[in-house]
């Protein structure tokens, strides 16, 4: 998996409107005799949108793999579950009060965006634990119906607000909430980093508390385990790697309903092995899809999340229609 994922960062490094060899690579990502047009088009254009859109695909696998453990629900997802779409309404909701630092933004800008949504995604946990709970465990119909709910409400926050902003930021939000990697800098790069590097052990020592939350909510507690303080823990790493990724990208759905699958079928149902698979395969497919938006609609760009949802929407189908009938 992660070879295949090289293959295509290197695939996408070399491809696009303007055609490097992998000699040209080479001689300026090691800094022999670089030339001026190389380094622009490697540092300031395709390497800071393949190291984004890995780490974004990354975090939201994982996310994914997470949010299917704690609620034994196969369908769950940070974007079917309103996660996505409530930290992208906070978000959009920063950007429209801070139209005047979105223009040129600082660090501070790029730093305190992931907080936003990751308020916004804590009010989205919030109203999954009201409305989605029976007799203290998650009923998977109700989750489902619930995140849809909730999705098509913030997501009507969000186009009310965007309405509301200057031509300029309007645009830039639209092409923001489509699920875009493609104005993506170093800066977001780095404002993406801490999250995943503090949240994704947290998540994985806890692997084998994952795989007990597969039995029944009885058999665990018997086991031990404090479920609920565990449960609210892996929620808020959940919200906070979906808060980053959705920050810096917009709302890039079903990665993390499909990578988990895939992890399944791959090595079973360990999730020591799970996690950092679902990463992998989450990477992949953000990277793949990225590559195919810039390069197959050329010279249009299509944002990533419209490539992944177009194989995402079929999926998701085909795993609704296999629940029912089991």
């Amino acid at each position: 998996m992660c070879a295949l994922t090289l293959c295509f960062m290197y695939i996408s490094l070399t491809n696009g409107t303007f055609d490097l060899s992998a000699k040209d690579v080479l001689r300026t990502l090691l800094r022999i005799n670089p030339a001026k047009d190389h380094d622009l088009v490697i540092f300031d254009f395709r390497l800071p949108r393949i190291v984004l859109g890995a780490l974004v695909g990354f975090g939201l696998g994982i996310a994914g793999a997470v949010l299917q453990g704690i609620t034994r629900n196969s369908l769950a997802d940070p974007g079917i579950l309103g996660i996505h779409a409530a930290a992208g309404a906070f978000v959009v909701l920063y950007m429209f009060f801070a139209a005047g630092t979105m223009k040129t933004p600082d660090w501070f800008a790029v730093l305190s965006m992931p907080m936003f949504g990751f308020v916004g995604g804590l009010v989205a946990v919030v109203l999954l634990y009201i409305f989605a709970r029976q007799n203290g465990e998650f009923n998977p119909q109700q989750l489902i119906l619930v995140g849809i709910a909730l999705a098509s409400g913030f997501g009507a926050i969000t186009l009310f607000v965007s309405l509301k902003m200057d031509p300029q930021n309007f645009e830039m939000a639209a092409v923001w909430l489509a699920g875009s990697v493609y104005s993506a800098n170093w800066r977001q790069v780095l404002s993406t980093l801490p999250w995943l590097v503090i949240l994704i052990p947290v998540i994985w020592r806890r692997a084998a508390v994952l795989d007990l939350m597969q039995l029944h909510e009885v058999s665990v507690k018997g086991l031990g385990v404090a479920v609920s303080r565990e449960r609210q823990i892996l929620l808020l790493c959940c919200v906070g790697l979906v808060s980053a990724c959705v920050s810096v990208s917009g709302s890039i759905g079903f990665v993390g309903l499909i990578a988990p699958h895939i992890a399944r079928r791959l090595i079973g149902n360990s999730y020591k092995y799970i996690v950092p698979l679902c990463g992998m395969i989450g990477m992949l497919m953000v990277v793949i899809g990225d590559f195919i938006g810039k390069t197959v609609f050329a010279p249009a760009q299509l944002s990533v999340g419209i490539v992944i949802s177009i194989i995402g929407v079929p999926y998701f189908i085909l795993l609704l229609f296999k629940t029912r009938t089991k």
